[in-house]
């Protein structure tokens, strides 16, 4: 005699592994079904900067001039919903990275709350952040708990006085106070991302490595790239001498390892503690690896720093908020667009938008 009860048991049981079974091989068909986003040069799309906001609290004299007030309506912001679903397509067409900026980022209200959909609703594998680290003492702890991995800190000198000339204002201390919360959250690494500007703060390399070298951070050392006047104005100094210096008073070596996979080559200390990555989009340019693709607030997609091409999403995210194919086809339409590379050296002019309407 059948025990029926453990019949209908067995019979649900199975039934709902091969549902499981069914959707999971339907998922991965979907995703099979997906042309990852390669440009015309063979470079595969796998990284996107995305910027929550165009305002700042700062006015760094190579990013924002003082008095600027032409910022995007909050209307024309994409929402947090539009956000991740530009961020879902995107990785279900190759990309593993996502690096939210701004502006400052942590201007843009419930930030966290960004970043825990993202990390649910997408198949990302590395969700960072960089930010001026003017309120990140009360973000580092729900952030780190919301999902993000790791953090980049803009701070170009440790002189009070070089502060309040670069940024506006003397933050020096509650961007400090900011690393340090970010290293009791456990966001790891922590980068100190220090542009570089001619007779500003040249002269602060050595303090700055020292400094990261004594709390165990990451120091990036980043050429000026010449977008709107204030940076043109700003002025560029080529990195490698002060590389070379750094080598040979420190025994640096030479780093492959990957650390985050932008466009920073890396040498470390010989005990292993500290890196050091130098960015030089000027003195000598990446272009050729450029695997990166920058969505800024009013969702404009802009495919290189240097140039002018871009791809408009906002109309279509609203005017389609059911049908994914199109975002794909305006991505895969677009990406052929992308230029080989800037020409910074050539027309620094060029670009007269600032890096906050960007998205840095």
């Amino acid at each position: 005699m059948v025990d029926f009860p453990a019949w209908l048991a067995s019979f649900n049981h199975k039934r709902h592994f091969y549902s499981i079974v069914t959707s999971l091989n339907l998922e991965i068909t979907k995703r099979q079904a997906v042309t990852p986003l390669v440009d015309d040069y063979g470079r595969k799309i796998e990284y996107v900067r995305i910027s929550v906001t165009d305002r700042c609290d700062l006015r760094c004299n190579y990013c924002m001039p003082v008095g600027f007030k032409d910022y995007r309506e909050p209307a024309h912001w994409l929402t947090f919903d539009e956000i991740t679903r530009m961020a879902r397509v995107l990785c279900q067409a190759g990309t593993r990275r996502i690096r939210l900026t701004g502006g400052e980022p942590l201007l843009r209200r419930n930030l966290p709350d960004l970043v825990a959909r993202l990390r649910q609703d997408t198949d990302v594998g590395d969700i960072s952040l960089t930010t001026n680290a003017t309120r990140l003492a009360r973000f580092a702890e729900p952030l780190k708990q919301a999902g993000l991995d790791r953090i980049n800190i803009s701070l170009d000198s440790l002189k009070r006085d070089k502060v309040a000339e670069i940024c506006g204002r003397d933050v020096l201390d509650s961007v400090i106070a900011g690393i340090d919360h970010a290293l009791a959250a456990g966001l790891a690494p922590v980068k100190i991302n220090m542009v570089v500007m001619p007779g500003v703060n040249e002269d602060e390399i050595d303090a700055m490595f020292q400094f990261c070298r004594d709390r165990s951070l990451t120091l990036r050392m980043i050429e000026t790239m010449p977008m709107g006047h204030t940076a043109l104005n700003a002025g560029t100094v080529s990195l490698q001498p002060a590389l070379e210096r750094l080598r040979h008073d420190h025994g640096l070596i030479p780093l492959i390892a990957e650390l985050g996979g932008g466009p920073a080559r890396y040498w470390q200390t010989p005990d292993g503690k500290t890196q050091v990555g130098v960015i030089t989009p000027i003195s000598q340019h990446f272009c050729a690896t450029c695997n990166r693709i920058r969505l800024a607030v009013d969702g404009t997609i802009y495919l290189c720093l240097g140039q002018e091409e871009k791809i408009e999403m906002r109309q279509l995210l609203r005017s389609h908020p059911e049908d994914d194919a199109v975002i794909r086809q305006a991505l895969a339409d677009g990406i052929h667009l992308k230029p080989e590379r800037h020409h910074f050296r050539e027309t620094p002019e060029k670009i007269v938008r600032f890096m906050s309407q960007t998205g840095g």
